[in-house]
């Protein structure tokens, strides 16, 4: 999913805030289901907000704009403040890939409308639509892959919480230690093991195809297309 995105300047105009959007969503459904589940802790830290720059992780930020996976800085809970400690810490923890599913719906939906009439001619291929294209097919692109990638169960990642919320309290707190080390055992499969990651290809295809009716070859094809 590498665009090359520095050599791009129009694509990155229209990445960067795709990227910032999709993981400001992410973010702030993860404090909103935690505040409606009984935790207000993002609410009282200024995490319960449409503002990026409340939620931006640096290095998770730039490896979506290079690879196309990442993360935002997580969103502190304090399961101590709801009813069922375990089921509720799993629905805040997927509340933030499902908002990336739905937007990636959204966007889906539109493109089996829009595609079709661009090539037909019943809508323009100027002006402002070949942006909207390009919008609705990163949203899509990058909301499936953030979901998918997000639900990788090593911290700080939304699928580490759930693993934390489905195993038994002993097994739970000895792989609660593991979490400082997680953001580091991420960067060096980056480095070292990036080959792994071509596997979550698989699932990022198919939804793609699901959800637009278009695999991501087809439409990175598009968006080289417009961008001529």
């Amino acid at each position: 999913m590498n665009f090359d995105f520095l050599k791009n300047i129009d694509l990155l105009l229209i990445q960067a805030p795709v990227i910032l959007l999709s993981l400001t969503v992410h973010e702030y459904f993860h404090g909103w289901t935690a505040n409606k589940l009984g935790d207000p802790t993002a609410k009282m830290q200024g995490r319960l907000t449409l503002n990026p720059i409340a939620h931006l992780d640096i290095l998770g930020t730039i490896l979506m704009f290079i690879v196309g996976f990442g993360w935002a800085k997580p969103v502190p809970i304090d399961p101590r403040n709801f009813k069922d400690p375990k089921k509720d810490t799993i629905l805040v923890a997927i509340a933030g890939p499902l908002s990336n599913l739905v937007m990636a719906l959204a966007a889906g939906l539109a493109l089996r409308y829009m595609i079709p009439k661009m090539v037909s001619g019943e809508i323009s291929s100027e002006g402002i639509y070949p942006v909207i294209a390009i919008i609705l097919i990163l949203t899509l692109v990058y909301g499936i892959a953030l979901a998918v990638f997000n639900m990788i169960p090593i911290p700080p990642l939304d699928g580490s919480r759930v693993l934390y919320g489905v195993l038994p309290a002993r097994y739970a707190y000895a792989y609660s230690r593991f979490e400082p080390y997680g953001v580091l055992f991420l960067f060096a499969l980056f480095i070292f093991g990036g080959g792994v990651f071509k596997y979550l290809l698989v699932p990022v295809s198919h939804l793609t195809v699901m959800l637009s009716g278009y695999n991501y070859g087809t439409l990175w094809g598009i968006i080289s297309a417009l961008l001529k």
